[in-house]
């Protein structure tokens, strides 16, 4: 399957989990090449924003960037491998995660037997746009789903960003959470309106402001508060960012 590459190996790699219900528990983050999207303040651009490709990204602006050289940031590995790397962390917490996951929905599969093989006690978070429906024997296997929908903010066209027939499947699974990036109250507003076009309960809505840095975050984050009380949303913080800033492999 086909990882981005940290460094000489993949990016696998055991932290904490920064973002979502699950913030601030320990796991395994195992982070997959490419995406069907490209947001132009995505953090893993690496993930897509190769040599070639059409796309603006925020850090353009940016001394010294430039598009990525995908053979310098991606790396195929055999699923074995993939599990042994996995299985020699001391956590039974994994987070599927890119890139967008679901472009490689049968190797995660493999690799999540592979795990449960080893030890039943595994239980893995999928990360994903949702653009993309996931199988039956996904739905059946992931224990969560982390779906994080694109806002106007992430600079691209509705009809790319926003699936109808993907996220009605993920709304109509328990194991669903939902999870937005807003920076000011057109975000929130249009939050708002998508919660209430595809009826997602407040309780599994989650908001957390936009931002590299602390300072960015710090910024966003009133507002968000304010509106996630209004609207009986969870607040989400980036406890990675928080941490570590805006750094690969923590």
């Amino acid at each position: 399957m086909l990882l981005a590459r940290l460094d000489d190996g993949p990016e696998i790699f055991f932290t904490l989990q920064g973002e979502g219900v699950s913030a601030g528990l320990p796991a395994v983050f195992v982070r997959s090449a490419l995406c069907n999207l490209h947001c132009r303040w995505c953090d893993t651009d690496h993930t897509w924003n190769f040599e070639g490709t059409p796309w603006t990204h925020d850090k353009d602006a940016t001394p010294g960037y430039r598009k990525h050289r995908k053979a310098d940031v991606t790396l195929e590995l055999p699923i074995a491998e993939v599990i042994a790397r996995v299985a020699a962390f001391p956590c039974r917490r994994v987070v599927l995660t890119g890139g967008e996951p679901l472009i490689q929905q049968d190797a995660w599969l493999e690799v999540v037997a592979g795990l449960r093989a080893i030890d039943p006690a595994y239980r893995f978070e999928m990360e994903t746009n949702g653009t993309r429906t996931p199988s039956a024997a996904c739905l059946a296997t992931i224990d969560q789903f982390n779906v994080s929908p694109k806002l106007a903010n992430s600079g691209m066209e509705e009809r790319l960003r926003i699936a109808p027939e993907s996220i009605a499947s993920f709304v109509a699974e328990p194991k669903a959470w939902f999870k937005f990036v807003a920076r000011d109250d057109a975000d929130l507003s249009e939050i708002e309106s998508f919660t209430q076009r595809f009826a997602i309960a407040s309780e599994r809505v989650l908001v957390m402001p936009e931002g590299r840095d602390a300072t960015s975050l710090d910024r966003h984050a009133p507002a968000i508060a304010a509106a996630c009380i209004n609207h009986g949303w969870r607040f989400c913080d980036r406890l990675h960012v928080r941490l570590w800033g805006d750094r690969r492999g923590v």
